[in-house]
């Protein structure tokens, strides 16, 4: 395999409560089918394959590993490493065990969180060609998210001068803006959203990581030497992956390394981190309500999200609500209000 094939990395660590309560830790949003007939782990390695891509190496939590590899195996997108972490550590150290699993040490790694939505996928392609190059030179790439509403949800990047054909040096990372600041950015035009995609070289990676967090670095390492190993799956060790420290991929790399480039590009992009965002990306029929069809009944009902997993849910006279039922579990909340679900995890927790 030469370096310029692009290894995929998979992250489904992710415990996806925000889209409780369909999304809970043993069965995570990353592996249901949300947006599609497929799972949204399933159409993230789909976007990552064919000529120019390799097997992809997946990070995942242990209690998934069978789940993981079932729904790969359907869509023929069988890992080259499925990397089980131990304990979540969050992305910097998951892609540090994902950058030691490469098969080359210089092998450009193209890392996704398995659980977004992109909707243009050659859009996306082009992207992902514009920034190899450069790649291989040793930069770092993020891709930008165009924006299009003031969104405090998310990072920004302030986009900066041109450095190759559509890459360009970023001028700084911007946390989570209020409002007037991210209108503010908006109506500049000049910055994209932080969608926490990335392209680099593994050696590069761990090279910028082990200079600002060599405890990090270490712990992977050793957690990787003592692995244990059976076909595809692997299981750092516990006790040297839990020495490491917490934290994210934005703060320990790419805020603080030197050849940082971003790839701004519209391809139709969500987290889908909320209810409300799924709404807003779902077919909706001529009232403005998403649902399925055959579990849910809408009468003189606008502007709802109504899902089920078993169920059959009826409304009538409401308007702009989502409501969601799984199992013996049934969620309503009005809409714009779904990421106070979190408020009801935390609750759920205190009662035990």
């Amino acid at each position: 395999m030469s370096a310029s094939v692009i290894v995929p990395v998979i992250l489904s660590g992710g415990s996806g409560t925000r889209l409780w309560p369909m999304s809970r830790p043993e069965m995570p949003k990353q592996l249901l089918p949300l947006t599609a007939d497929e799972t949204m782990l399933q159409l993230t390695a789909q976007r990552a394959d064919g000529p120019g891509y390799d097997a992809p190496i997946v990070v995942a939590s242990a209690r998934h590993a069978e789940m993981v590899e079932d729904q790969l195996a359907a869509v023929g997108a069988t890992p080259q490493a499925l990397v089980l972490e131990p304990m979540g550590r969050n992305t910097a150290p998951a892609i540090a065990l994902a950058a030691l699993a490469a098969p080359l040490p210089d092998a450009p790694l193209l890392v996704m969180p398995s659980d977004h939505v992109i909707a243009d996928v050659d859009a996306f392609r082009t992207a992902i060609d514009a920034a190899l190059p450069m790649v291989e030179e040793g930069w770092l790439v993020t891709f930008g998210i165009a924006p299009d509403a003031p969104e405090t949800g998310y990072g920004w990047i302030r986009i900066g001068d041109e450095i190759a054909a559509g890459v360009h040096r970023v001028n700084r990372f911007i946390e989570k803006p209020p409002l007037d600041r991210a209108q503010a950015m908006l109506d500049e035009g000049s910055h994209a959203w932080n969608g926490g995609i990335f392209l680099f070289r593994a050696d590069r990676y761990l090279e910028v990581l082990e200079r600002e967090v060599p405890a990090m670095v270490a712990a992977a390492r050793e957690s990787m030497a003592k692995a244990k190993r059976e076909g595809t799956r692997i299981w750092p060790d516990a006790d040297a992956f839990a020495a490491s420290p917490s934290d994210s991929i934005d703060y320990a790399v790419m805020e603080k390394a030197s050849r940082v480039a971003v790839v701004p590009v519209a391809m139709g992009w969500s987290d889908v981190g909320s209810w409300d965002a799924l709404h807003a990306i779902s077919e909706r029929d001529a009232a403005g309500n998403a649902h399925d069809a055959d579990r849910v009944l809408a009468i003189d009902t606008t502007g709802c999200l109504v899902r089920s997993d078993g169920i059959r849910v009826s409304l009538v006279g409401v308007s702009d609500l989502i409501v969601v039922a799984s199992g013996n579990d049934v969620l309503i909340l009005p809409r714009g209000r779904s990421q106070e679900v979190k408020k009801l995890i935390e609750a759920m927790k205190e009662k035990g």
